[in-house]
């Protein structure tokens, strides 16, 4: 038990330390812009990213990972804070952070298995670009200091590794930050800093319990919000610990995982803060930074929250050219480029659904959609390449009174109308035995298929016996077959 305490929480102390620092300061400017855009204080985003980094460190099952307050979650609480206040988002939040520990039970995150690795691909793409198109306000109509002082800290960045004794050290986003935080202070250029972005709180969080009736009225009105931040707050997560995971070559429990963000949303809701997730572009910067285990997530959150709280004078001093070039360090790094080479190589159909996930996601800024429509395609890909992986055989026997027709394939609803058009009923034959022995029957669809046939070749006289069936095929279509039913076979084929 000690050992895996150790390993989990001691064994990098030096590089989760400094990664956490650098993630921290990252994390400062997101959360009070994610705060603005879902209409609410800072400090609502700035206490749910200190609470959520914090519990998920104890509670996640993914080390190294960061969770705080996102941009795809505040997107989602706009109308309710609009509609009746922070107090309702507060109640949203601990519903939500309720049924993700729900959906931990019941071991949802299990039906990642079904998210192909073109659509994590695409997902990666089109949140590398959602990253960096989240830098261009802070590029556009200022004057060329920014640039400068951009340009200065992804050189920086890049540079810094390749410096002798130290390069490897000490993370070089953290470098880009000091470094250009005391150019600001010294020069006192007229560029945007942190504390632009918003007031710090000055006070530690407290308590509170939301100021909301508890009936069924506030039941409706927090939980399609609460089932909405579920699903995208648990998807974002999942697809960042796949990212995380492959990053590390390591494994992680996606189950604990879902369980971890309800307890840490709860306690953040509980603690005056917003429902929030994993964020692949800080957990990009906290292992690209070094870090790599629970401790430098406990540290990005207790080092947020000093820094903020008692450090404000000087956080705010931050010039955001530094952090603009951090996230773009991100988004460079996010960017899966062997997936454009492989636009070669790879199927057409493997390339069209990371091409439209990345489209979809990009365009409605909605990683859900995006997902759930890479998924949609992947799977009508693969329903129909399974469905084209079919035939049928035929041969006479005793003198032309027999046929045999041999299926070899899967029977389900893309297959089955290939399946009815491949025997001939019209020919005179007084007996016709369908092998099915090579053939698997996976739906209602494919036994209504079989229906149709037994009961076509019966009016035209023929004698039809099925062989070979499996017992899983067996069992369904014995199950759900209609054609020894006399009622159902003329409610069947009454339109026929």
């Amino acid at each position: 038990m000690y050992e895996k305490m150790k390993l989990s929480w001691f064994s990098n102390l030096k590089g989760d330390t400094l990664a956490g620092i650098v993630v921290a300061l990252a994390l400062i400017p997101e959360a009070i812009a994610f705060s603005i855009i879902a209409g609410v204080d800072p400090k609502v985003g700035l206490y749910a990213s200190f609470a959520i980094c914090v519990i998920i460190a104890f509670t996640g099952g993914r080390s190294g990972m960061i969770s705080a307050a996102t941009g795809a979650m505040a997107l989602l609480m706009i109308t309710l804070v609009k509609e009746h206040g922070l107090e309702y988002l507060l109640a949203a939040t601990l519903l939500t952070g309720v049924l993700q520990i729900i959906a931990g039970y019941l071991k949802l995150a299990d039906l990642m298995r079904f998210v192909s690795r073109s659509v994590v691909t695409g997902f990666v793409n089109a949140l590398a670009i959602l990253i960096f198109m989240a830098q261009l306000p802070e590029l556009t109509g200022v004057t060329w200091h920014v640039y400068a002082m951009t340009l200065a800290g992804l050189a920086i960045i890049y540079g810094f590794p390749y410096v002798p004794v130290v390069g490897k050290s000490i993370p070089s986003p953290l470098v880009c930050i000091v470094v250009l935080t005391a150019v600001y202070m010294i020069t006192g250029m007229e560029i945007r800093s942190v504390g632009d972005m918003g007031e710090l709180p000055d006070s530690l969080p407290v308590f509170l319990w939301p100021e909301v009736p508890l009936n069924l009225e506030t039941l409706m009105i927090i939980l399609p919000y609460s089932l909405m931040l579920t699903v995208v707050g648990l998807l974002e997560s999942m697809m960042t610990a796949t990212i995380i995971d492959d990053l590390t070559d390591t494994r992680s429990d996606k189950n604990r995982e879902c369980k971890g963000q309800g307890i840490a949303n709860i306690g953040a809701g509980l603690l005056g803060g917003m429902a929030g997730c994993a964020m692949i572009g800080q957990s990009v910067i906290n292992i690209k930074s070094g870090g790599r285990r629970r401790m430098s997530t406990l540290i990005a959150g207790v080092a947020l929250l000093l820094m903020v709280v008692f450090l404000a004078d000087w956080v705010s001093q931050i010039p955001m050219a530094a952090l603009v070039a951090v996230m773009i360090m991100v988004a460079i790094g996010t960017f899966s480029w062997s997936s454009i080479r492989d636009l070669k190589k790879h199927p057409m159909s493997t390339n069209m659904v990371m091409v439209v996930t990345v489209a979809v996601t990009v365009g409605t800024h909605n990683l859900a959609i995006g997902v759930f429509v890479g998924v949609l395609i992947a799977a009508m890909n693969f329903a129909n390449k399974v469905g084209n992986i079919f035939y049928i055989g035929s041969e006479e026997t005793d003198e032309g009174r027999h046929r045999i027709y041999k299926v070899v394939g899967q029977v389900f609803f893309a297959s089955s109308e290939r399946f009815g058009n491949a025997f001939d009923f019209k020919e005179t034959v007084e007996k016709v035995t369908i092998d099915l022995s090579r053939a698997h029957f996976w739906d209602i669809t494919a036994v209504q298929a079989l229906d149709r046939v037994v009961i076509k070749f019966r009016r035209e006289g023929t004698e039809v016996e099925l062989i070979g069936l499996n017992e899983a095929s067996a069992t369904i279509v014995d199950r759900y077959a209609v054609h020894d039913d006399p009622e159902a076979v003329e409610k069947l084929m009454g339109g026929h």
